[in-house]
């Protein structure tokens, strides 16, 4: 029984884990409320060059919240042979 529920326990933890790793994508930079320290988001909004995305990140805490910074990054599409 203390077996099942530790593994279990551990699925839960690593589905949460998982789904927290994924980098969302937005169409505007003014979509994004509320961004946390160390979060990653794409922003596809034209102004990277063609296969890449802008990836704005939560950088640092400052004293109004958290500092931006967005840079151009490689658009990753779905894997060919």
């Amino acid at each position: 029984m203390l077996l099942r529920r530790t593994a279990c326990l551990s699925l839960l933890i690593s589905v949460a884990l998982a789904t927290t790793a994924h980098a969302a994508t937005v169409g505007r930079e003014q979509d994004i409320t509320d961004l946390k320290l160390g979060q990653r988001v794409q922003v596809d909004d034209g102004t990277c060059p063609a296969g890449q995305v802008k990836e704005v990140r939560g950088a640092k805490m400052t004293d109004k919240g958290v500092a931006r910074t967005a840079a151009c990054v490689p658009r990753y599409g779905p894997k060919t042979k």
